[in-house]
């Protein structure tokens, strides 16, 4: 009886490009965060440094991407990759928006002694 390797060398060769990205793009992330170059730091987008928002594009395809190959979301229905994959994206940035909204909140009671919000 003849083995099939085809498909596991090409599900091996997939494992390692998806680890090879995946760790270029972590290495990219701790360089920037070693070096902090500095307009980075100064620019500065909805409130927030460029810097953060490199950070928090990075970590989200990172997200994607495992969650693409790793749980095999490629090769699902069409249908339930958007409803996984959407949802996720959702919740992510919905997530981040209020950590920032809340935060930046937090922030100005600290830094100015007392804030308050006309609702």
């Amino acid at each position: 009886m003849a083995h099939d390797t085809g498909h596991n060398e090409s599900a091996t060769k997939r494992i390692w490009s998806v680890f090879g990205i995946l760790s270029i793009v972590t290495i990219a992330e701790v360089i920037l965060g070693i070096i902090r170059p500095e307009f980075l730091i100064e620019t500065m987008f909805l409130r927030m440094r460029l810097l953060n928002w490199i950070f928090i594009i990075l970590t989200l395809y990172k997200a994607y991407l495992i969650t693409w190959a790793f749980m095999h979301m490629e090769h699902e229905a069409k249908g339930l990759r958007r409803a996984v994959v959407w949802t996720g994206i959702f919740l992510v940035c919905y997530l981040i928006f209020i950590l920032l909204t809340e935060g930046d909140y937090i922030f100005g009671v600290y830094h100015n002694e007392y804030q308050s919000w006309d609702f």
